[in-house]
């Protein structure tokens, strides 16, 4: 893992369907993240995304290839987090964790509760294996933006914080690069000592 902060955020994306991964339909949650993606980072950040069959013994592999092999700061999954029995996502994710990150699983619901009463069937969790944050996403565009995003006043005001917010200050603290974003979109928090001054 490169621990040089002004290096570009390298990002994985995993859209985890059995019949998009088949051709069957069309992928919605990478083209989703990468729009958002495009709106809310301030500095520089590519991705590397992958379209996988909800089989356990690939989500695993592919996470950790991305982490272990590409280099991936961060890797988000999209899908497999229900109650069905194909639905082996938080179980793989937890398969390569080093580290359990339960808050990001938390504020999700928390979120995704204010929309749906069903979001409790959601099994969604986070974890971090050696230098790279894992967070596992809902499946459609609409509620990926939300997770992420939080929920915003009339005037913009986050009145649920989102939980991107968070995730600057959690790549910072695992060696990763120094991520800056658009505050109309996300605000990044970080404490005052970890802000870097603005050139």
């Amino acid at each position: 893992m490169n621990s040089n902060p002004d290096r570009e955020l390298l990002i994985g994306l995993v859209s985890i369907s059995d019949r998009a991964s088949a051709g069957v339909y069309r992928d919605e949650g990478i083209p989703a993240l990468e729009e958002w993606f495009g709106k809310a980072l301030a500095t520089p950040w590519r991705t590397e995304t992958r379209l996988i069959a909800d089989e356990q013994p690939i989500i695993e592999a592919t996470l950790a290839q991305l982490a272990d092999v590409t280099g991936c700061d961060l890797i988000l999954t999209t899908g497999g987090t229900g109650p069905a029995p194909r639905d082996v996502t938080p179980e793989a994710t937890m398969a390569v964790a080093d580290k359990l990150m339960p808050g990001f699983g938390e504020q999700m619901r928390r979120i995704s509760l204010e929309f749906v009463p069903t979001a409790i069937l959601s099994r969604q969790v986070a974890v971090i294996r050696k230098g790279t944050l894992i967070i596992n996403l809902p499946g459609q565009p609409k509620s990926i933006r939300e997770t992420l995003e939080g929920l915003k006043d009339a005037a913009g005001k986050a009145i649920v914080p989102g939980i991107f917010a968070a995730v600057p200050y959690c790549i910072d603290l695992i060696g990763g690069p120094y991520i800056e974003t658009h505050e109309s979109v996300i605000k990044a928090f970080r404490p005052k000592s970890a802000i870097r001054p603005k050139p």
